[in-house]
């Protein structure tokens, strides 16, 4: 099909494009600690009951509720104390009527008590104790298993590892454990006027900002960012650039630059020599021309060269590709509705992503224009709170006007 001839996608049917053709990625055995923030890709197992045996949730004494239950201050029940037990160690001493276990909190509960009566509540003289509170038979212990018994699933697969679920992983014994593998992903910009970092940019050049902006963004959503060579306006160089993705094993290759309809946008040529173009023109703005495709299997994003573009368009549709590949099973970042501190008036029929600070108000919230709008104007990035998202067919918007705003905080 003729490029001027492609049907322009919307940003809802461009993602589902990309999301039918990335996949959940192998697992991979990694330490506890590096395993936080990531999916489970195993069920996991208690080798033990938690807590392994009935213990004390007080510092106090361990009694026979019995003992105990008419106890009070105008009537204290004085028993005779028997022994002292404290975390980590287990008493030898049986609690019988009319005696007591000096305890601390977490010790295991001594043979014949069950209930464990706090210091607060007691007055100790030499070896005896009087009770100076009733307490119910039970109070202030905690049954073994009363977490977790042995043998229980306590984390399913597709479980997403916060400290807490660390924590559990770290009780049932585990120093390590599988987890869905981070993608490794390509990051190859071009053009004759890109030029890298260490080196000083000529007349007509820039420095290689994209290539960065895109690798901090992998490195945010879980990818393993690779960084290439800048490739030249060349269809060869491209294809190297491209062959070495591949080579590096790369799930994914993100391009910047090279796929608008310029003499010298060779991206999509390369594409589609090499593998498949899917698609390369969104209904949107900035990044209307945005490549899709695959090559050898691996999927391609071929992302516009204006920095402001190539980063929304990465926020957009690379962040929900990665997190699937992780496994998650939702991708959407926070939206909220915010009110307009201007008017907005454009008549192209395209969403617009336009960047914007927030401000907490007595009345809700309110969203101001970051400045320059232009897709090359990298500080309304900067200095951006979110990104409010005008519809296709609001033409004009009047100060007041409520919006929905992506937030990137």
């Amino acid at each position: 099909m003729p490029e001027e001839r492609r049907p322009v996608l919307s940003v809802e049917e461009a993602l589902e494009r990309i999301l039918a053709t990335v996949h959940v990625l192998e697992p991979e055995r990694v330490d506890l600690l590096e395993a936080a923030g990531r999916v489970l890709a195993e069920s996991v197992t208690a080798d033990r009951d938690i807590p392994p045996l009935t213990n004390s949730a007080m510092d106090g004494y361990a009694v026979r509720g019995a003992d105990v239950e008419q106890a009070g201050e105008r009537s204290p029940v004085r028993l005779q104390v028997v022994g002292e037990v404290a975390a980590g160690t287990v008493s030898g001493a049986e609690v019988v009527p009319g005696t007591a276990v000096r305890i601390m909190t977490g010790a295991p509960v001594p043979a014949g008590a069950d209930t464990v009566v706090r210091f607060e509540d007691t007055h100790q003289q030499g070896e005896w104790v009087e009770v100076l509170k009733a307490t119910l038979a039970g109070k202030n212990v905690r049954p073994a298993g009363e977490d977790v018994r042995a043998g229980q699933v306590v984390l399913a697969p597709g479980k997403v590892l916060r400290p807490q679920e660390i924590g559990m992983l770290a009780a049932v014994g585990h120093t390590e454990v599988a987890v869905v593998r981070r993608p490794r992903v390509a990051i190859l910009a071009t053009g004759d006027e890109v030029v890298p970092l260490d080196q000083p940019p000529g007349p007509g050049q820039i420095r290689d900002a994209n290539s960065y902006t895109v690798a901090a963004q992998v490195q945010a959503y879980g990818g393993v960012p690779l960084l290439l060579d800048v490739a030249r306006d060349q269809e060869e160089l491209v294809r190297r650039g491209m062959r070495e993705a591949l080579a590096r094993k790369a799930d994914l290759i993100i391009t910047s630059g090279g796929v608008s309809v310029g003499d010298f946008d060779l991206v999509k040529r390369v594409l589609a020599a090499e593998g498949e173009m899917r698609f390369w023109s969104l209904n949107m703005k900035p990044g209307r021309p945005l490549a899709f495709g695959v090559v050898d299997s691996v999927p391609l994003l071929g992302l516009p060269g204006n920095p402001v573009a190539a980063m929304i368009s990465t926020e957009l549709f690379a962040r929900p590709a990665l997190r699937k590949m992780q496994g998650f099973t939702g991708w959407s970042r926070p939206v909220v509705v915010a009110r307009l501190n201007q008017p907005i008036r454009r008549k192209d029929g395209r969403r617009h992503y336009l960047r914007v600070r927030l401000h907490e108000t007595e009345t809700g919230t309110e969203a101001t224009l970051t400045g320059d709008q232009g897709s090359g104007i990298l500080t309304s990035l900067v200095q951006a709170d979110g990104l409010a998202v005008i519809p296709e067919e609001a033409d004009h918007l009047h100060a007041g006007s409520e919006v929905q705003v992506i937030l990137l905080r």
